[in-house]
């Protein structure tokens, strides 16, 4: 059997542009699963409401229950799912963060803007004021999934970016070996 010249048996792999990977790191909270539970059950009760309302005072208290238990519910959901988990890539060109399922919040931070990469041993949520995409007039901006170990990046101005994710040290190390001038190729004495 010959192969067709559109559709050949062993495809190339699509050339996407994006830069490959050199590390990758993930931090995973799966308490915000409990949170997101009591989002859908808030979403619940604001259906259940609205589909059999035993109220009698009037469609306007009806209304504002179901409206708020919807919204709130929504809110919770949403918010606790984006920030289930995150997910960090480093490639030769930059550091990219993104969070949840379907990636948003996402950061981008070029490693031509960073000046440092710092290792933090322990990063509690209490510290950046909760769970998700912080910013701290003192500490700078952060996404924070969970307790633990965090990759802190010092950039250009003054300003810094921390995540928490497993096996931070390792993508300091990386990062680092990035920012590292190339050394000199050899001199020639005359």
């Amino acid at each position: 059997m010959r192969d067709h010249p559109r559709h050949p048996r062993h495809p190339r792999p699509l050339d996407t542009g994006a830069p490959t990977p050199v590390w990758t790191g993930r931090a995973t909270n799966r308490l915000q699963w409990v949170a997101a539970v009591l989002g859908a059950g808030c979403m619940a009760l604001g259906i259940t409401l609205a589909v059999d309302s035993p109220w009698t005072s009037g469609i306007a208290p009806v209304l504002m229950a179901v409206i708020g238990c919807v919204a709130a519910g929504l809110l919770v959901l949403f918010g606790t799912l984006a920030f289930v988990h995150v997910e960090v890539k480093v490639d030769d060109q930059a550091m990219e963060v993104r969070c949840g399922h379907i990636g948003v919040p996402r950061r981008r931070i070029l490693l031509s803007q960073v000046v440092g990469a710092e290792y933090l041993p322990r990063v509690t949520p209490h510290e950046w004021g909760g769970w998700g995409y912080r910013w701290r007039p003192e500490k700078g901006k952060a996404v924070i999934v969970r307790r633990g170990e965090a990759l802190l990046l010092r950039l250009e101005g003054g300003r810094t970016f921390t995540v928490t994710v497993d096996d931070a040290e390792s993508g300091v190390r990386v990062i680092r070996d990035r920012l590292r001038p190339p050394a000199p190729t050899g001199t020639t004495g005359v």
